[in-house]
């Protein structure tokens, strides 16, 4: 019983803790600063969580399509996604490196996320990072599983490829 009455007083005072550190103005919400690793793990963690309840959809017959894969690429760069991505040949603005969390580099990222993860991740952007929802900003599914479907094969696009597929007609 007593061990139990310590746990409780415990968790009581870590609570009073954590709210006073965050409600407090003592946790540092300025981009220059670091987060504590607890706080980026467990903000990992529920990005990851959230992520993997919801991309749900299933993708299109047509995501491997190279037709979807350079329509992709037009969208990714017509949406302006280069801006703090970079692409193939193609250097991500400085402004970018602003962000908090840093945006990742997609070609190191997009084998570890399966299709519908980057459509849900894409359609509906991720909160506190800088990531916009392409959904609310007017782009149809059609054209995110296009995206998509660019991302998939990004690894492997040459530098002349996706100049050739996002030159202007």
């Amino acid at each position: 019983m007593r061990i139990l009455a310590v746990i409780g007083a415990l968790a009581i005072v870590v609570g009073i803790g954590a709210a006073t550190f965050f409600f407090g103005g003592f946790y540092s919400v300025a981009a220059t600063a670091e987060d504590p690793a607890v706080v980026t793990w467990a903000l990992t963690q529920v990005r990851n969580a959230s992520i993997n309840r919801y991309a749900l959809e299933q993708p299109p017959a047509s995501i491997n399509d190279p037709a979807s894969v350079r329509l992709g690429a037009k969208a990714f760069a017509t949406h302006s996604c280069t801006t703090c991505h970079g692409g193939p040949g193609v250097s991500w603005l400085k402004l970018s490196e602003g962000l908090h969390p840093d945006p990742p580099d997609l070609k190191k990222v997009v084998d570890q996320r399966s299709p519908a993860q980057l459509f849900w991740i894409v359609k509906n952007g991720i909160n506190m990072t800088g990531m916009p929802s392409f959904a609310l900003a007017g782009a149809k599914d059609e054209e995110i599983w296009q995206i998509v479907a660019f991302l998939k094969k990004l690894p492997t696009v040459s530098e002349a490829d996706y100049k050739i597929w996002t030159a202007s007609p």
